[in-house]
């Protein structure tokens, strides 16, 4: 073993193993012989497979004092909010002769990790939990790795990789294969297996590190509400936040200076250098809440729940909001392209396709001018912030706005000070948010051309909206059409921590993104 090579001439070669490492579905190890050599197997790797030789890669590990090994599984899908004891039986109820114990249980997400001293045992739990069903939902179930906090160096602040392989025309299939090339693979996470709990219970003892989040909006607020769910049980409960933008609009990952889109081909090891350098933010973040039958409720600002328990229950009642909140014009607009994209979802895998359609969809409502079902929404909505009423002019679009990017990378609220000394610049962690409006389908366009912002109304802390009709209503690009009532917008006490890429570049250093 050359280990004069890796600066190691002083240690027996008897104290190391050299570890092959097989990227496909999923990370496979393998510690290989003394008589074997790597150079031999990759040449006849790529003979017989150029994917699999580019799939292999090896580690030198040092052997260790001989000590218990142990096996963690993450099983998802399960019931929610149940005791432990009926957790316990659910999965006793399939794994009856395989000896096991319960690690943690997350009930609020219905998942459990479990722990195996036997790796026979793990084995055979894994294909038999596998094609388990319970409630009439199929299982999901992973091996996760274990990281031992105590051999790893007091400063080092690992990165955990999160992947929406369904984002931005399924760019991530190809995406979470390159990144495993660049850091351990036992830090990036597919989150079609098992959402963003399992990265996030592997990473929960750390003291510190990064998550990069590559996927959308959508994703980074997915990853978001995980984390509050966690933070009890999380050592670091607010870690750095960066993103590589894989959906449509990407306007967090815009406001972030992340850019507008991961194109294929793109270079990945400049956007984990760039992590190291990022200086950190602060987000806001907003409750949103729904009345549909107008009874005003407190507000609690530590409410971290996409649902709440009154109410209708066909109805979303309850949101946190990061980016963006609108009623009309840009909501229906955005209701009307969700619907299409759930008509024939296999025909959204390209954001120029995407934006295609959503430019579509505007011109027909614009065309539509009888039945525009905006027209008269400034006479339709009562709203007050912070105590004071707003008079509303003509409009079809209220935008309630946290960050510095709308409507995938428009500048609705403008840079320039208007002269009065009235406004604010926007900021994501200012306390406040912009209140803007929309006069139509054209100003909307007009506004992401560049060539005007929108109707400045208001900044404030605390807004309440009355609504006389049902109207078309989004948080975040997720749309729906609200029942007439009030909808109550408060500021978060849950602040997110974010990392705005710099223009700052190292030199002669290298990133510590690997574990």
């Amino acid at each position: 073993m050359a280990l004069h090579k890796f600066g190691l001439e002083d240690e027996d070669p008897e104290d190391y193993n050299l570890v092959e490492v097989l990227l496909d579905k999923g990370v496979q190890e393998r510690i290989m012989d003394r008589e074997e050599c790597p150079w031999p197997q990759l040449v006849e790797a790529r003979r017989n497979s150029l994917r699999k030789m580019k799939q292999t890669r090896y580690y030198l590990r040092k052997i260790k004092e001989k000590r218990h090994e142990r096996s963690q599984m993450y099983v998802g899908n399960l019931p929610i909010n149940l005791s432990d004891h009926r957790y316990k039986q659910i999965i006793q109820k399939h794994l009856i002769d395989v000896p096991f114990s319960i690690d943690v249980i997350y009930a609020q997400n219905g998942a459990a990790i479990l722990v195996f001293d036997d790796v026979d045992a793990a084995t055979s739990a894994y294909y038999i939990l596998k094609e388990a069903s319970v409630d009439d939902k199929q299982l999901v179930v992973l091996f996760v790795p274990e990281i031992h906090t105590e051999r790893m160096d007091e400063d080092s602040c690992p990165l955990l990789v999160f992947v929406n392989v369904k984002s931005g025309g399924c760019q991530g299939v190809d995406l979470i294969s390159s990144i495993k090339k660049l850091v351990n693979p036992h830090q990036v996470f597919d989150l079609d297996q098992g959402g963003p709990l399992p990265g996030l219970h592997v990473f929960s003892k750390l003291k510190q590190y990064r998550i990069l989040i590559c996927g959308g909006d959508g994703t980074v607020g997915w990853v978001l509400s995980l984390l509050d769910d966690m933070c009890q049980e999380s050592v670091c409960s607010r870690p750095p936040i960066a993103i590589l933008p894989l959906g449509t609009g990407n306007d967090l990952a815009r406001c972030l200076k992340w850019g507008g889109g991961y194109e294929y081909g793109d270079d990945i090891y400049p956007i984990l250098r760039a992590i190291v350098d990022a200086e950190e933010i602060k987000l806001d973040r907003w409750t949103v809440i729904f009345e549909p039958d107008g009874k005003l409720v407190e507000c609690d600002n530590r409410s971290n729940s996409s649902t709440s328990s009154s109410g209708n229950d066909d109805m979303p009642n309850m949101f946190v909001m990061n980016n963006y909140f609108g009623i009309g014009i840009d909501a229906d607009v955005c209701l009307a392209f969700h619907m299409k994209r759930v008509e024939n979802p296999e025909k959204f895998q390209s954001r120029i396709y995407n934006k295609g359609v959503y430019f579509k969809v505007s011109v027909r409502k614009m065309m539509q001018r009888e039945r525009r079902s905006c027209k008269d929404l400034f006479r339709d909505l009562k709203v007050e912030v912070d105590g004071q009423k707003l008079e509303l002019p003509q409009l079809e679009g209220l935008v309630l706005l946290n960050i510095g990017s709308w409507g995938s990378g428009a500048d609705i609220w403008g840079q320039d000070d208007d002269g009065s000394g009235r406004w604010k610049r926007s900021s994501p962690s200012d306390g406040l948010l912009e209140v803007i409006g929309l006069t139509g389908i054209v100003h909307m366009g007009q506004i992401q051309s560049g060539l005007r912002t929108g109707v400045r109304l208001a900044q404030g802390s605390h807004i309440r909206i009355w609504m006389n009709s049902d109207m078309p209503v989004q948080v975040d690009g997720e749309p729906w059409m609200q029942l007439a009532g009030q909808v109550v917008i408060t500021r978060s006490a849950l602040q997110a921590t974010m990392l705005k890429k710099t223009k700052i570049q190292r030199r002669n250093t290298d990133p510590q993104i690997h574990c």
